[in-house]
């Protein structure tokens, strides 16, 4: 629980929220027919600030992605590509972040001109995965005070799963064998030592 108090939030746009009322999810299944039928939204929730810290914004030392982990596939000097500990229902899904404690409003230019060629390089190795089209890649920038993105693999074929339905898929097919988690994490690891870095495909 926070230790500061929480008040609503105030601005123009907030003062004109209809909070505590569900909203109508129609705008959702019109527009990813393929992947929902229906929707049913929790009401909307208070707005309150100041925000909960995220992880590593208050003390450096807590920060998740700055610890070395044994789920890292692959590294280089300036960037690293690790495996959730959960397995995933998609073919593969893994984080990506630099090495050093940045946000991406303060990361250095040296390090974001590095992201391009590593997202290409990503998306080349995650399509070498057996029954693997497309690799999509994400940022949902609230979890944690370290800049980091998801590289999610859509399935050959499901059309169902394509454009922003993917990330929910992942919950909901069933989690790939460790077996098969592990292969598709070798290849992709290998894949990319082979462009530079290190592989650490044993996770």
């Amino acid at each position: 629980m926070s230790e500061v108090e929480q008040v609503p939030a105030e601005s123009p746009f907030h003062s004109r929220l209809p909070i505590g009322e569900r909203l109508d999810a129609t705008a959702l299944t019109e527009g990813l027919p393929w992947a929902f039928d229906e929707i049913t939204m929790r009401p909307l929730e208070p707005m309150l600030v100041p925000e909960e810290p995220r992880g590593g914004e208050t003390d450096r030392a807590q920060c998740g992605a700055c610890t070395p982990s044994a789920n890292t596939i692959w590294h280089d000097e300036l960037w690293q590509v690790g495996m959730r500990s959960e397995l995933s229902g998609l073919p593969f899904m893994a984080w990506v972040s630099p090495r050093g404690h940045w946000l991406l409003e303060d990361a250095p230019i040296e390090v974001l001109a590095e992201l391009g060629p590593l997202m290409q390089r990503i998306s080349e190795a995650v399509k070498r995965i057996p029954g693997v089209a497309r690799c999509h890649f994400g940022r949902w920038n609230d979890g944690s005070a370290h800049l980091h993105m998801w590289a999610l693999a859509r399935p050959a074929g499901m059309m169902q799963a394509r454009g922003a339905a993917l990330a929910f898929w992942d919950d909901i097919l069933p989690p790939l064998p460790q077996e098969m988690a592990d292969e598709h994490a070798r290849i992709v690891a290998e894949a990319l030592a082979a462009g530079g870095g290190e592989a650490f495909p044993n996770r």
